[in-house]
């Protein structure tokens, strides 16, 4: 048996409940009570733990907000634990606190753990944690995707699937990958036309690293090499002129000897002597350079015309690529890199049309062993859900786990499971045609083949309670029996909670809970009572005859819980 997993739910103005404390723990507990008493608030209240929607309806008229609480052991659930990792959520000696509040104004909050969290992390926790069946939760077993994860579960088929699914999302991958350079196949070639083209023009004209600058220089010096000789024969003239009235250099060698004479008297004079005779230096290197300079300068009128076809080449870049050759350098840079991406992506085609096609054909193989194996699944789960349903007082009852798969399959059949889909089909009767269970089966049929797979495919379920909400409705005689049976059977490995109008079924329980209607004119409540051996039998008796005191009641109710004794002291 399995550890107790949810310890305890406390429940506060909830409905027309408005204190109860549930003390769970393992095997089978039961909820019983009179029609309209609310003892399907336990279900809403594990629905609000569960994260499902809040309603300002829930709140008990009069009180401002409704709170649920639970204590659960989670300390050996490794999944549980590592969504908490995550969170602000605190154990408690192994045990999380999960509460939900709803005002009466309709907002709601959670907590976890002492935590106030979204009530969304609610509902990742406790899926891991509780699975609810109701009347309305049989639709789950409806879908398609719900049949098929129920058959590779029986089937144990984790393995496989784990090994298949790595590769299906890499195939997913890739052929998008594919497709999306495959459809921009044209574009890219006319970029990369571009890029080429702009990457001729530029290497036809071959620029440097700031030829543009030395060309401009070079082209003003050409183009003014009359004028330039002319100005610096002038200055050396004015400098230099052996007339002594323009002589530069003798006024000045004059004014220094002149002061030469007086400098050692005042040190401001000496100073201005000083700076004059560094004066006379550096003019007379000026005069020097400009005597020299003409012979530098070069009147080529070929070479200017050079210059200037070079500088209109680089001239037509510039318009196209970058306002400098700077500019137009670092874009040819960019384009070739950007040439070389485009032209790989034709290898990148190539090896993605490669490993396209290496995935397909694995995961073809991967799938047929996956069919193989689920076929096989499907005949043993049949096999054993027809023996619970033939216990349920279904014995004509047929169940056909079909697994279909693509006659000639192709990659294009390749899904996230494989290439099967698998529906569920019953036969109801003798000589009924299978069909599919929302159309082959009732209400309390479905609640029975429900039933029995939870039963079957209890051993592979990592879910460690069920609740059960008045599944068996529809349901009477000799297959209530059954359906109590089963429920304790499936009670000796995880944790279940049911809330039934069946005493057969009710007789089964560990732990009997009675949620009764009291009435003091104004307002109604409902209270959940723990019960004990005697009002246990009490309570047995009244679901029997329908009213208290009965002693013809009571003997039957004495019967079904030493039936159910003794057939748990069989199973045991």
């Amino acid at each position: 048996m399995r550890a107790r997993v949810w310890q305890e739910i406390r429940l506060s103005s909830l409905g027309v409940i408005a204190e109860a404390e549930l003390v769970l723990g393992p095997g089978l507990t039961v909820i019983t009570g009179e029609t309209g008493a609310g003892k399907t608030m336990v279900v809403t209240a594990l629905g609000l733990l569960r994260g499902t929607r809040a309603d300002a309806g829930l709140v008990r008229h009069g009180d401002e907000r409704a709170r649920v609480e639970a204590r659960v052991a989670v300390d050996a659930h490794d999944e549980v634990e590592r969504i908490l990792a995550d969170t602000p959520a605190e154990l408690d000696e192994g045990e999380l606190v999960i509460a939900r509040t709803v005002g009466k104004d309709g907002r709601s909050r959670a907590y976890l753990g002492g935590a106030s969290v979204p009530a969304g992390l609610l509902a990742r926790v406790s899926e891991h944690l509780v699975a609810v069946h109701g009347q309305s939760d049989q639709h789950r077993l409806l879908q398609l995707g719900t049949q098929r994860a129920a058959l590779d579960r029986f089937g144990e088929l984790d393995d496989l699937l784990d090994a298949y699914r790595p590769g299906y999302a890499r195939l997913l991958e890739a052929r998008r990958e594919l497709d999306e350079l495959t459809a921009a196949e044209q574009e890219r070639a006319r970029e990369l036309d571009l890029l080429l083209f702009g990457l001729d023009e530029i290497a036809a004209v071959d620029p440097q690293p700031g030829e543009d600058d030395d060309l401009r220089a070079e082209e003003d010096r050409l183009a003014h090499a009359e004028s330039l000789v002319a100005a610096a024969v002038e200055a050396h003239h004015l400098l230099s002129d052996t007339d002594d009235s323009l002589d530069v250099m003798d006024l000045l060698g004059r004014t220094g000897a002149l002061l030469d004479q007086v400098r050692a008297y005042d040190p401001d004079l000496d100073a201005i002597a000083g700076r004059l005779e560094e004066v006379r230096f550096t003019i007379s290197d000026v005069a020097g350079e400009l005597a020299s300079y003409p012979e530098r300068v070069e009147a080529d009128p070929a070479r200017l015309a050079a210059v200037s076809e070079r500088r209109a080449a680089l001239a037509g870049l510039t318009r196209k690529y970058g306002a400098q050759v700077a500019d137009v350098l670092e874009w040819a840079e960019d384009a070739q890199q950007r040439v070389e991406g485009l032209r790989g992506d034709d290898e990148r085609i190539a090896a993605l049309t490669d490993e396209v096609t290496g995935l397909e054909q694995s995961l073809t193989t991967q799938a047929a062993r996956i069919t193989e194996a689920r076929a096989a699944a499907a005949v043993r789960l049949a096999e054993q859900v027809e023996r619970e349903l033939e216990a349920l007082a279904m014995p004509h009852a047929r169940l056909v786990v079909d697994v279909r798969t693509p006659d000639a399959p192709t990659p294009a059949d390749l899904g996230p499971d494989g290439l099967d889909a698998v529906e569920m089909l019953l036969a109801a009767n003798a000589g009924a045609s299978p069909r599919p269970l929302a159309k082959g089966a009732s209400g309390g049929e479905l609640s029975r083949v429900m039933l029995a797979l939870e039963v079957v495919l209890a051993e592979g379920t990592s879910v460690p309670t069920f609740v059960f909400d008045e599944v068996d409705a529809g349901i009477g005689g000799r297959a209530a029996i059954e359906v109590g049976r089963r429920l304790a059977r499936l009670a000796t490995r995880a944790q279940v909670v049911v809330v039934t109008h069946l005493p057969q079924v009710a007789a089964f329980a560990d732990r009997h809970y009675h949620v009764h209607k009291t009435d003091d004119g104004t307002v109604t409540t409902s209270d959940v009572a723990h019960l004990g051996d005697p009002e246990r039998v009490a309570e047995l008796s009244r679901m029997l005859a329908g009213l208290e005191g009965s002693a013809t009641a009571e003997a039957h109710a004495r019967e079904l819980v030493a039936l159910a004794a003794d057939d748990r002291a069989v199973g045991g």
